[in-house]
């Protein structure tokens, strides 16, 4: 969000908390799908179920630390780049956010089949990684690592910023992308972490050829595994 530098004005500021306070619960509609931004305005919300996908970059604070500049602008730049890229492909995708090297997206998931579309788009991410770490070890660069995390389950959709300035953001809410999150931090954290890490609510709704890709992790309560797409995957056997 780009400032435009609207001077500020105290009494402005207490109308705004009192009008904000004052909201009443009625104004936060349920949902069965995510509904268009356009409908937010300052008083209103609506509740749904979705699915949240998170994808970081392992050990990223250590970065600058061992390249210039420039070269870690090339390396965040072609991760992000490509990670957009699938996400945005998949249709069921309705948002999606870029915060330092994590990349998250919400999509609207009414069915079952579209749960394996998101798993599928993890995945592909994962494969997509290994492509870019394959063209940087081409070019001396050391590879990166990613953790991915997807749950599935209820969200607060709103408006927030400052009214009548144009400053304004969709603020998404909810247990589903606090628990995403933190899946996506076990991702790859130590040697018995795999790279994918999804909610029992994910794994219930896969059908049984992606179930079968993935284990109970224990210790984080939750599945994961190191699934990959076939087809990308084959490039890189054959390019690396």
């Amino acid at each position: 969000m780009k400032s435009n530098h609207i001077n500020y004005n105290f009494d402005k500021s207490l109308a705004r908390i009192d009008e904000i306070l004052n909201t009443q619960d009625n104004s936060y509609e349920e949902t069965n799908n995510i509904p268009s931004r356009d409908k937010l305005t300052y008083t209103n919300g609506f509740y749904f179920n979705c699915t949240a996908l998170f994808v970081d970059i392992r050990g990223s604070s250590s970065l600058p630390q061992k390249y210039r500049r420039p070269t870690l602008a090339r390396i965040y730049r072609s991760y992000i780049s490509e990670v957009i890229a699938i996400i945005n492909s998949n249709d069921q995708c309705s948002e999606i956010n870029v915060q330092g090297d994590c990349v998250w997206a919400i999509f609207d998931t009414p069915y079952k089949n579209h749960i394996d579309m998101v798993f599928s788009t993890a995945y592909c991410i994962s494969s997509i990684v290994d492509v870019l770490n394959c063209k940087l070890k081409k070019r001396k660069i050391d590879p990166i690592s990613i953790g991915l995390g997807i749950d599935y389950g209820r969200a607060l959709m709103i408006k927030a910023g400052y009214s009548g300035s144009g400053i304004n953001e969709v603020v998404w809410m909810g247990d589903v992308v606090n628990c995403a999150c933190k899946l996506c931090g076990y991702g790859n954290k130590s040697y018995s972490d795999n790279e994918i890490m999804v909610s029992s609510d994910i794994y219930s709704n896969l059908n049984n050829h992606n179930q079968s890709l993935l284990t109970w992790n224990l210790s984080r309560n939750c599945y994961h595994g190191n699934v990959v797409d076939s087809q990308i995957n084959n490039w890189v056997k054959e390019n690396c």
